[in-house]
Protein backbone atom coordinates (compact mmCIF):
# COMPACT_ATOMS: atom_id res chain seq x y z
CA UNK A 1 0.00 0.00 0.00
CA UNK A 2 1.48 3.24 -1.02
CA UNK A 3 1.77 6.08 1.69
CA UNK A 4 -0.48 9.27 1.25
CA UNK A 5 0.91 12.12 -0.78
CA UNK A 6 0.18 15.42 1.86
CA UNK A 7 1.87 17.91 3.47
CA UNK A 8 0.13 16.86 6.83
CA UNK A 9 -0.26 12.80 6.41
CA UNK A 10 -2.67 11.03 8.77
CA UNK A 11 0.05 8.30 9.16
CA UNK A 12 3.71 8.14 9.35
CA UNK A 13 5.45 6.09 7.63
CA UNK A 14 6.58 3.27 8.94
CA UNK A 15 9.94 1.05 7.95
CA UNK A 16 10.95 -2.25 9.67
CA UNK A 17 10.28 -1.14 13.30
CA UNK A 18 10.76 2.69 13.10
CA UNK A 19 7.76 5.13 12.73
CA UNK A 20 9.27 7.98 10.55
CA UNK A 21 7.42 11.42 9.68
CA UNK A 22 7.32 12.78 6.36
CA UNK A 23 5.59 15.54 4.22
CA UNK A 24 5.09 16.01 0.71
CA UNK A 25 4.57 18.91 -1.54
CA UNK A 26 3.79 19.56 -5.14
CA UNK A 27 3.04 16.63 -7.82
CA UNK A 28 3.04 13.21 -6.17
CA UNK A 29 5.27 10.51 -8.07
CA UNK A 30 3.25 9.15 -11.02
CA UNK A 31 3.21 13.08 -12.39
CA UNK A 32 6.90 14.04 -11.95
CA UNK A 33 10.21 13.27 -11.17
CA UNK A 34 10.43 13.44 -6.92
CA UNK A 35 13.24 15.31 -5.21
CA UNK A 36 13.73 13.12 -1.89
CA UNK A 37 15.82 15.46 0.43
CA UNK A 38 17.89 14.05 3.28
CA UNK A 39 18.57 15.71 6.20
CA UNK A 40 21.92 16.61 8.20
CA UNK A 41 22.96 15.00 11.20
CA UNK A 42 21.28 17.43 13.62
CA UNK A 43 18.09 18.06 11.17
CA UNK A 44 14.71 16.80 10.90
CA UNK A 45 11.80 17.16 7.87
CA UNK A 46 10.70 20.69 9.78
CA UNK A 47 13.79 22.12 9.82
CA UNK A 48 14.13 22.17 5.78
CA UNK A 49 11.82 25.40 6.60
CA UNK A 50 10.63 26.54 3.27
CA UNK A 51 12.69 24.88 1.09
CA UNK A 52 9.97 22.07 -0.04
CA UNK A 53 7.50 24.28 -1.30
CA UNK A 54 10.41 26.70 -3.22
CA UNK A 55 11.96 23.67 -4.49
CA UNK A 56 8.50 22.09 -5.94
CA UNK A 57 7.72 25.73 -7.33
CA UNK A 58 11.38 26.21 -9.02
CA UNK A 59 11.48 23.04 -10.53
CA UNK A 60 7.98 21.36 -11.20
CA UNK A 61 9.26 18.06 -9.38
CA UNK A 62 7.53 17.09 -6.00
CA UNK A 63 9.27 16.56 -2.83
CA UNK A 64 9.34 14.02 -0.22
CA UNK A 65 11.13 14.88 2.94
CA UNK A 66 11.47 12.80 6.48
CA UNK A 67 12.97 12.55 9.18
CA UNK A 68 15.13 9.26 10.13
CA UNK A 69 14.94 7.68 13.45
CA UNK A 70 16.21 9.40 15.98
CA UNK A 71 15.22 12.97 14.54
CA UNK A 72 12.05 14.80 14.58
CA UNK A 73 8.47 13.55 15.36
CA UNK A 74 10.19 10.15 14.34
CA UNK A 75 10.50 7.02 16.85
CA UNK A 76 13.35 7.14 18.67
CA UNK A 77 16.70 4.71 18.80
CA UNK A 78 18.59 3.13 21.16
CA UNK A 79 21.87 4.57 21.98
CA UNK A 80 24.89 4.48 21.04
CA UNK A 81 24.87 4.62 16.90
CA UNK A 82 26.43 2.06 15.46
CA UNK A 83 29.95 3.62 14.15
CA UNK A 84 28.91 3.13 10.61
CA UNK A 85 25.34 4.50 10.92
CA UNK A 86 25.41 6.69 7.77
CA UNK A 87 25.79 3.53 5.72
CA UNK A 88 23.24 1.57 7.40
CA UNK A 89 20.70 4.50 6.86
CA UNK A 90 21.42 4.56 3.16
CA UNK A 91 21.43 1.12 2.58
CA UNK A 92 18.33 -0.04 4.95
CA UNK A 93 15.98 2.83 4.61
CA UNK A 94 16.25 4.83 1.57
CA UNK A 95 14.84 2.54 -0.96
CA UNK A 96 12.04 1.21 1.65
CA UNK A 97 11.33 5.03 2.16
CA UNK A 98 11.28 5.48 -1.96
CA UNK A 99 8.87 1.99 -1.92
CA UNK A 100 6.76 3.36 0.48
CA UNK A 101 5.71 6.32 -1.37
CA UNK A 102 5.73 5.17 -4.48
CA UNK A 103 8.67 7.34 -6.10
CA UNK A 104 9.10 6.24 -9.67
CA UNK A 105 12.03 8.70 -10.71
CA UNK A 106 13.76 10.55 -7.98
CA UNK A 107 16.47 12.84 -6.98
CA UNK A 108 18.47 12.17 -3.84
CA UNK A 109 19.35 15.71 -2.19
CA UNK A 110 21.04 15.42 0.86
CA UNK A 111 22.60 18.04 3.33
CA UNK A 112 25.87 17.08 5.14
CA UNK A 113 24.83 13.16 6.80
CA UNK A 114 22.24 13.12 4.60
CA UNK A 115 24.56 13.71 1.52
CA UNK A 116 26.93 11.14 2.54
CA UNK A 117 23.76 8.67 2.65
CA UNK A 118 22.65 10.01 -0.83
CA UNK A 119 26.22 9.28 -2.88
CA UNK A 120 26.51 6.09 -0.50
CA UNK A 121 22.78 4.63 -1.49
CA UNK A 122 23.43 5.96 -5.13
CA UNK A 123 27.42 4.46 -5.41
CA UNK A 124 26.18 1.07 -3.71
CA UNK A 125 23.24 -0.21 -4.71
CA UNK A 126 21.58 -0.39 -8.68
CA UNK A 127 18.46 1.43 -8.09
CA UNK A 128 17.26 3.02 -11.59
CA UNK A 129 14.77 5.42 -10.20
CA UNK A 130 17.71 7.49 -8.74
CA UNK A 131 18.32 9.23 -11.79
CA UNK A 132 20.66 12.41 -10.02
CA UNK A 133 22.27 13.59 -6.72
CA UNK A 134 22.57 17.00 -5.53
CA UNK A 135 24.77 16.90 -2.15
CA UNK A 136 25.01 19.94 -0.12
CA UNK A 137 28.32 20.14 2.11
CA UNK A 138 28.55 16.14 1.90
CA UNK A 139 31.75 14.43 4.16
CA UNK A 140 33.49 11.15 2.69
CA UNK A 141 36.43 11.52 5.07
CA UNK A 142 37.60 12.63 8.14
CA UNK A 143 39.03 16.23 8.64
CA UNK A 144 40.21 17.50 11.83
CA UNK A 145 38.34 20.77 10.84
CA UNK A 146 35.05 18.98 11.29
CA UNK A 147 35.89 17.36 14.03
CA UNK A 148 36.71 20.62 16.00
CA UNK A 149 33.15 21.80 15.13
CA UNK A 150 31.40 19.00 16.45
CA UNK A 151 33.15 18.42 19.72
CA UNK A 152 31.94 23.08 19.74
CA UNK A 153 28.49 21.73 19.37
CA UNK A 154 29.09 19.42 22.80
CA UNK A 155 29.59 22.24 24.47
CA UNK A 156 26.87 24.48 22.88
CA UNK A 157 24.42 21.85 24.02
CA UNK A 158 25.44 21.15 27.19
CA UNK A 159 26.09 24.45 28.38
CA UNK A 160 24.07 26.56 25.60
CA UNK A 161 20.63 26.70 24.52
CA UNK A 162 21.82 24.36 21.67
CA UNK A 163 19.51 21.78 23.66
CA UNK A 164 16.59 23.99 23.67
CA UNK A 165 16.25 24.95 20.41
CA UNK A 166 16.19 21.15 19.14
CA UNK A 167 13.71 20.48 21.84
CA UNK A 168 11.34 22.79 19.48
CA UNK A 169 11.86 20.42 16.71
CA UNK A 170 13.03 16.60 18.17
CA UNK A 171 10.91 14.55 20.27
CA UNK A 172 14.45 12.87 22.08
CA UNK A 173 16.71 15.81 21.15
CA UNK A 174 19.22 14.03 23.75
CA UNK A 175 18.87 10.83 20.93
CA UNK A 176 19.40 12.98 18.22
CA UNK A 177 22.03 15.59 19.43
CA UNK A 178 24.15 12.34 21.00
CA UNK A 179 23.68 10.13 18.57
CA UNK A 180 25.18 12.35 15.92
CA UNK A 181 27.97 13.49 17.98
CA UNK A 182 29.27 10.71 19.92
CA UNK A 183 30.03 8.29 16.97
CA UNK A 184 31.75 11.19 14.53
CA UNK A 185 34.00 11.36 17.64
CA UNK A 186 34.63 8.10 18.98
CA UNK A 187 38.06 6.80 18.52
CA UNK A 188 37.01 3.80 16.60
CA UNK A 189 35.99 6.27 13.80
CA UNK A 190 39.15 8.28 13.10
CA UNK A 191 39.81 6.62 9.36
CA UNK A 192 36.55 6.83 8.66
CA UNK A 193 36.18 7.03 4.79
CA UNK A 194 33.43 6.59 2.62
CA UNK A 195 34.96 8.04 -0.70
CA UNK A 196 35.07 5.00 -2.88
CA UNK A 197 31.17 5.38 -3.30
CA UNK A 198 32.13 8.41 -5.51
CA UNK A 199 33.65 5.62 -7.89
CA UNK A 200 30.77 3.76 -8.81
CA UNK A 201 28.39 6.60 -9.04
CA UNK A 202 26.97 6.56 -13.02
CA UNK A 203 24.19 9.58 -12.58
CA UNK A 204 24.62 12.77 -12.85
CA UNK A 205 25.36 15.06 -9.95
CA UNK A 206 25.13 18.63 -8.42
CA UNK A 207 27.69 19.67 -5.56
CA UNK A 208 26.90 21.99 -3.30
CA UNK A 209 29.60 23.85 -1.20
CA UNK A 210 29.89 27.02 1.54
CA UNK A 211 33.27 28.35 1.08
CA UNK A 212 33.45 28.84 4.95
CA UNK A 213 32.20 25.28 6.09
CA UNK A 214 33.02 25.03 9.51
CA UNK A 215 32.43 21.44 8.93
CA UNK A 216 34.37 20.23 5.80
CA UNK A 217 36.90 21.90 2.79
CA UNK A 218 36.56 22.15 -0.62
CA UNK A 219 38.62 19.00 -0.20
CA UNK A 220 35.49 16.52 -0.36
CA UNK A 221 34.24 18.41 -3.48
CA UNK A 222 37.49 18.21 -5.04
CA UNK A 223 37.08 14.25 -3.87
CA UNK A 224 33.83 14.11 -6.26
CA UNK A 225 35.77 15.41 -9.11
CA UNK A 226 38.62 13.50 -9.03
CA UNK A 227 36.96 10.17 -8.83
CA UNK A 228 34.17 10.19 -10.49
CA UNK A 229 32.92 8.88 -13.90
CA UNK A 230 29.48 10.80 -14.43
CA UNK A 231 28.94 14.21 -15.08
CA UNK A 232 29.25 16.50 -12.42
CA UNK A 233 28.49 20.16 -11.54
CA UNK A 234 29.88 22.39 -8.68
CA UNK A 235 28.45 25.19 -7.00
CA UNK A 236 30.83 27.16 -4.36
CA UNK A 237 29.66 29.85 -2.60
CA UNK A 238 31.38 32.62 -0.89
CA UNK A 239 30.34 33.81 2.47
CA UNK A 240 28.44 30.55 3.31
CA UNK A 241 28.90 28.19 6.01
CA UNK A 242 27.52 24.81 6.37
CA UNK A 243 23.84 25.73 5.57
CA UNK A 244 23.99 26.60 1.61
CA UNK A 245 20.08 26.24 1.51
CA UNK A 246 19.60 28.68 5.26
CA UNK A 247 22.49 31.12 4.33
CA UNK A 248 22.46 31.54 0.35
CA UNK A 249 18.98 29.79 -0.62
CA UNK A 250 18.31 32.48 -3.95
CA UNK A 251 21.78 31.04 -5.51
CA UNK A 252 21.34 27.86 -3.47
CA UNK A 253 17.49 27.28 -5.26
CA UNK A 254 18.94 28.65 -8.58
CA UNK A 255 21.54 26.51 -9.27
CA UNK A 256 18.91 23.26 -7.96
CA UNK A 257 16.80 24.52 -10.77
CA UNK A 258 19.25 24.85 -13.17
CA UNK A 259 20.31 21.25 -12.62
CA UNK A 260 16.66 19.67 -12.40
CA UNK A 261 15.84 21.89 -15.83
CA UNK A 262 18.87 19.90 -17.62
CA UNK A 263 17.89 16.84 -16.17
CA UNK A 264 14.17 16.99 -17.66
CA UNK A 265 15.03 18.02 -20.86
CA UNK A 266 17.56 15.00 -21.16
CA UNK A 267 15.01 12.59 -19.66
CA UNK A 268 12.19 14.26 -22.18
CA UNK A 269 14.95 13.83 -25.26
CA UNK A 270 15.09 10.42 -24.28
CA UNK A 271 11.25 9.70 -24.19
CA UNK A 272 10.94 10.96 -27.52
CA UNK A 273 14.08 9.23 -29.08
CA UNK A 274 11.62 6.16 -28.03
Amino acid sequence: MIAEWSKTPRQPLRIDDASLEYACFGPSPDKAPTIVLLHEGLGCAALWRDLPERLSAATGFGVLAYSRAGYGRSSTITRPRPLDYQTREAMDVIGPVLDAVGVQRAVLMGHSDGATMAAIYAGSVSDMRVRALILMAPHFFMEAKGLDAIRAGKAQYEQGDLNIKMAKYHDDPDAAFYGWHDAWVDPGNADWNVADCIDHLRIPVFAIQGRDDAYGTLDQISEIEERIYSPVETLILDDCGHAPHLEKPDETLLGISDFCATLARIENAHVDIA
